[in-house]
């Protein structure tokens, strides 16, 4: 009878404790939500991997880079004035000094400060963007020079 009732008042205080936290890995602390840590720093911070069949991010301010062609094909840009596409020298000369592409964080810097999805994407959309306008400049320059040797022969 003993061993019975000191079962029953284990299983008891355990079951009590489960329902307090069922979840041991996630923590409440400032109104900020915390899983695999104990010290949140944003709204949600989650330390591990995180399986998700889509993530939807709001541009919120953010310009999308449109502008790119918009410039190339108008001459300006009403979303973003002050954009300039480079020419493919001083983009070589830019690659040389400093080992990654304009605009886009250094591997130095996107480790000590992470990246933004946000962001990274929107940039990495621009330079799609700025090559689709290179190769076009490239195909001109073939055709005219194609054109050129066909008037020669």
């Amino acid at each position: 009878m003993k061993k019975l009732l000191i079962i029953g008042v284990v299983l008891l205080t355990v079951s009590a404790t489960a329902q307090r936290n069922p979840f041991k890995n996630l923590t409440e602390k400032n109104g900020k939500i915390g899983i695999g840590t104990s010290n949140p720093d944003q709204l949600l911070t989650v330390k591990g991997k995180i399986h998700t069949q889509e993530v939807l991010v709001d541009l919120d301010g953010a310009v999308a880079p449109d502008y790119v062609f918009e410039k190339y094909f108008t001459g300006t840009s009403s979303l973003m004035p002050e954009y300039n596409l480079i020419s493919l020298e001083e983009l070589e000369l830019y690659l040389k000094e400093n080992n990654h592409l304009p605009n886009i964080p250094s591997a130095d810097t996107m480790k000590a400060e992470g990246i933004s999805l946000k962001e990274m994407n929107l940039l990495l959309l621009q330079k799609i963007e700025e090559l689709t306008l290179y190769t076009l400049q490239q195909q001109k320059e073939i055709d005219a020079l194609k054109e050129k040797i066909s008037d020669n022969k």
